[in-house]
């Protein structure tokens, strides 16, 4: 009786050993492409890059493009991942509609669809951003400062991207907050940017036309940038003045720690390394045919000078 529970406890090792072995195999076995909408925006372009290392570094493939924003494009590169047989895309979708045939025909190949900011029906997971929400804690912060800094009443500009539905979301959500929130301020220019150079050329327009503008609130980290480089290079950085975005990127860390123009800036989820763990672990999920949800929603957290030090350790 011992010989036999010995030979069944050998047998138990054996297969665990054989199981490790197998998803070993097919760990090391991944092919994953990526696209993203611009890979100018750092935070974007930072998360691809991790992403990249945390594939290799278990002997998968990854390979990621940008589509500037382009939907033709982004279609053509999805068609060239199924032709390449990739097993997962990861996609920053350029327009929804325009994708919804490219990336159903991805899943019916048995290709599976990580979609980053977007709710999209041919999917397998849709990591989202209530955009939203996020664009009125922007607007919250930015009229908290407006009340107090400037009395309740300031010349406010806003830097959005409409071309894009969940920037356009995150948009109004700031115009919402702002009108509510600070009734005496006024939005008086309004323009799309999305990375430092758009920021800066539309912030020195906005100063030439408007030059008592104290407050610019961004939809992201990119133009926010753009908009601290404008605004210092039109001397216009004093105690009232502020810009509020999202990202929470390097370089608006550095601006709000050195007392420059950005104010505030909401972290989500975390900065490249972060974003690009937590993609790799449901890429991973995904691969291997786990269960999961098909709608994930990321944490959103406000950074101010007040507790910079919790969230940036550099």
């Amino acid at each position: 009786m011992k010989k036999i529970w010995k030979i069944l406890a050998a047998l138990v090792v054996v297969a665990s050993i054989l199981a490790a072995i197998g998803c070993a195999k097919k760990t090391t076995g991944m092919k994953v492409g990526m696209t993203v909408q611009d890979l100018s925006n750092q935070i974007w372009a930072g998360s691809c890059e991790s992403l990249k290392k945390l594939v290799e570094a278990d002997g998968g493939q990854f390979t990621y493009l940008d589509c500037k924003s382009n939907a033709s494009t982004q279609i053509g590169q999805v068609e060239n991942f199924i032709a390449k047989k990739v097993d997962v895309i990861v996609i920053q979708v350029a327009d929804v509609q325009a994708l919804e045939t490219s990336l159903k025909a991805a899943r019916d190949a048995g290709i599976k669809v990580y979609c980053w900011d977007d709710d999209v029906e041919n999917s397998d997971i849709n990591w989202l951003i209530d955009n939203y929400q996020l664009g009125r804690i922007i607007g919250e912060q930015a009229a908290k400062w407006i009340n107090e800094k400037n009395g309740g009443k300031a010349e406010v500009a806003v830097l959005n991207y409409p071309q894009l539905v969940p920037l356009l979301q995150r948009g109004n959500g700031i115009v919402d907050a702002i009108t509510e929130n600070a009734p005496g301020a006024s939005i008086v220019k309004t323009q799309a940017a999305i990375n430092p150079t758009e920021g800066q050329n539309a912030t020195e327009t906005f100063f030439q036309s408007n030059p008592n503008i104290k407050i610019i609130a961004a939809i992201g980290g990119g133009a926010a940038v753009g908009a601290n480089n404008g605004a210092k290079a039109a001397n216009k950085i004093a105690p009232d003045f502020g810009i509020f975005a999202a990202d929470a990127t390097d370089e608006e860390m550095i601006a709000i720690k050195n007392d420059e123009g950005c104010r505030m800036s909401v972290l989500i989820t975390g900065g490249p390394n972060e974003i690009a763990a937590e993609i790799y672990s449901w890429v991973k999920k995904l691969y291997a045919n786990e269960p999961v949800d098909r709608r994930v929603y990321r944490e959103l957290f406000p950074v101010t000078q007040e507790n910079i030090s919790q969230y940036y350790k550099k």
